[in-house]
C-alpha cells in the first residue's frame, strides 16, 4: 500500500502543493488504492503548530508525516533536518513540486514522473 502525504494549503485534492514542506499548512493524506474509487480519497493532517515554530518546523512536520502513515512525500521544497528525518523513517521525497495542485501533483508520481531526492532542496530556516 502506498500512502502519500502532500504538503497543502488547505484541505482537498484541489488545493495547490504548499511549496514549503515544514511550514505547510497541513498534508492531505492520499492512500493511492483507493483514488481512484472514490471522488476525494483524502484525508488532511494539520500542521499549524508547526507554522508558528521559530525552529524546528520541519522536524516536527516530519513527525507528523510520519504518524500519518505515508511512505512517500511530496512537495516544494524539504530543509536538510526534515530530509534526515524522513530518510530515518524510511519515507521517499519528491521535491520542486509547487505550482501544482495535489491531484496533479499525485499524478505525476502515479505516472513515474517525479524523481526520488536524495538529498534536500532548501538550507532551512533563514536560507
Amino acid at each position: 500500500m502506498v500512502k502519500i502525504a502532500v504538503s497543502c494549503e488547505e484541505p482537498g485534492l484541489d488545493s495547490l502543493v504548499d511549496p514549503r514542506f515544514g511550514r505547510a499548512a497541513g498534508f492531505c493524506i492520499v492512500d493511492l488504492n483507493t483514488l481512484e474509487s472514490r471522488a476525494d480519497t483524502s484525508a488532511f493532517v494539520d500542521n499549524g503548530s508547526s507554522q508558528a515554530m521559530a525552529h524546528g518546523a520541519g522536524i516536527q512536520a516530519a513527525e507528523t508525516v510520519c504518524r500519518s502513515g505515508a511512505n512517500v512525500v511530496l512537495t516544494g521544497s524539504v530543509g536538510p533536518k526534515a530530509f534526515r528525518a524522513l530518510s530515518a523513517a524510511g519515507i521517499q521525497v519528491g521535491q520542486n513540486l509547487e505550482n501544482l495542485t495535489v491531484r496533479q501533483a499525485i499524478a505525476k508520481f502515479k505516472a513515474g514522473e517525479v524523481d526520488m531526492a536524495s538529498k534536500p532542496n532548501s538550507m532551512g530556516h533563514g536560507a
